[in-house]
């Protein structure tokens, strides 16, 4: 019997189709360009999964493609916060319910506002983590969209 996240039920109680993937990172959180590579897949439809908090104290999630880098003027600026800092990793599982590298926007312990960078908007599908290491899901961008608010906007380093 195959292992499904909580990411996977969800998407399934939703009926949303989705693709699944797992494969072996050697017990430990693997960069997302070796996911891309471990996948087969352009890393422009792979993304990781930020977790940042903003000067007022309140989280936001933000969806980038693997290879880029989060611009956290722009991500302050798609917030509406002053600034905004990277969540400290030891406070991650706590917030979330999930692990660095294993971080989804799908099935946080509470869900915050998430942004996608706007490029999700060109690709057919995206890949992102499907809440465990080594497990991914793929689904398009408006699949997403139904199981998790989320908002476009840019917010990578250019």
């Amino acid at each position: 019997m195959e292992e499904k996240t909580n990411v996977m039920r969800t998407l399934e109680r939703l009926k949303l189709p989705y693709r699944h993937y797992a494969f072996d990172t050697g017990g430990g959180a693997i960069s997302g360009t070796e996911v891309a590579d471990i996948l087969g897949k352009d890393p422009a439809g792979v993304f990781k999964t930020l977790v940042t908090v903003g000067k007022s104290g309140k989280y936001y999630v933000f969806m980038i493609p693997v290879a880029e880098e989060l611009d956290l003027k722009k991500a302050a600026k798609a917030a509406g916060e002053k600034s905004i800092d990277m969540l400290k990793s030891k406070e991650l599982l706590p917030l979330t319910g999930y692990v660095h590298g294993g971080c989804s926007p799908i099935g946080m312990k509470k869900q915050f506002p998430t942004f996608i960078h706007m490029t999700a908007a060109d690709v057919e599908t995206i890949t992102f983590s499907a809440g465990k290491i080594g497990f991914q899901v793929e689904l398009p961008l408006l699949s997403l969209q139904k199981a998790v608010r989320v908002s476009l906007a840019d917010v990578v380093v250019e």
